[in-house]
């Protein structure tokens, strides 16, 4: 917003800074508990910043749409209807994240079991600060506005007779809402108005619906076929670019020894007189068992 006052910078900063302190959190509990830290657990903050900000994003249209019904109310009822509405979005989409990564801790593959356990952790912190850290910052937020004071200074913002004579786009960049009573609560946006209007009511209509619900079957029927295909391991070819010298390697290898299996080495780990044929004998022999 161009306007000084109703500029929510710091509050989207803040919302930022909520993710990031649930990835504290969940490094900081998991190392304490001994579980390893692995390279790929480094991919998850961006997952939780991706997941906190879309939280964040719930939890400020919540809150304004509360402020348009309820331009008088004071900050606790507010701040409960803003809960009462985001906390059941909020809720469901970290509970389903949190269990989609907690059950890939059943997997065989310890670095894979340890990016799911950091993550999964990382969600529940994240879950924690947005209902906690973030409702705080957004009363403080609120309080910030009704006192129309500047979003970077927050110093009270007024207008004299020098800045009255100041041009348009001084007033409004710099300025912000020049009287001294409490902003009014800004318009509906135009993209609630475009799902209010227009695109629910197309998707309420009957033969929309049931469109809908075909479309939903064959994309859950394909759901189950696909999870009875899936192949738990990793083909190290997948790992490497197209250009790469490893993967004629890999193509040959699968091409002409494949039929061999793995490779199989026995390891002496004791001094052995190699000189003595009777030892050379028993060698031979043990090679020969192995085979």
């Amino acid at each position: 917003r161009l306007s000084c006052i109703r500029n929510n910078v710091w509050l989207a900063c803040c919302g930022v800074v909520s993710a990031g302190l649930a990835v504290l959190s969940s490094f900081g509990l998991m190392l304490f508990c001994g579980v390893p830290f692995v390279v790929t657990v480094a991919n998850a903050p961006f997952l939780i910043l991706g997941v906190g900000v879309d939280d964040m994003f719930i939890m400020i249209a919540c809150w304004e749409q509360s402020s348009r019904r309820k331009e008088k109310s004071d900050v606790k009822s507010l701040l409960a209807e803003t809960y009462a509405e985001a906390a059941l979005s909020v809720t469901i989409t970290t509970l389903t994240d949190v269990l989609a990564f907690f059950v890939g801790t059943w997997t065989a593959f310890p670095s894979v079991r340890s990016f799911c356990l950091y993550t999964g952790t990382a969600f529940v912190f994240c879950y924690i600060y947005t209902m906690t850290f973030f409702g705080g910052i957004i009363v403080l937020n609120h309080k910030r506005e009704q006192g129309n004071r500047h979003w970077l200074t927050c110093m009270p913002v007024g207008v004299d007779k020098e800045q009255s004579e100041k041009s348009c786009w001084y007033n409004v960049c710099c300025i912000g809402n020049c009287s001294r009573q409490s902003p009014q609560p800004e318009g509906e946006h135009p993209m609630s108005i475009f799902f209010r209007k227009y695109y629910g009511p197309f998707f309420t209509n009957k033969w929309v619906k049931l469109l809908v619900v075909l479309l939903y079957g064959a994309y859950l029927g394909g759901s189950i076929y696909g999870c009875t295909q899936i192949r738990e391991g990793i083909d190290l070819r997948n790992l490497a670019s197209d250009d790469s010298y490893v993967i004629p390697y890999y193509d040959d290898d699968s091409k002409y020894f494949s039929d061999y299996g793995p490779r199989v080495m026995a390891v002496i780990t004791e001094s052995v007189d190699y000189w003595n044929e009777t030892v050379r004998l028993g060698i031979e022999n043990c090679t020969k068992k192995l085979e």
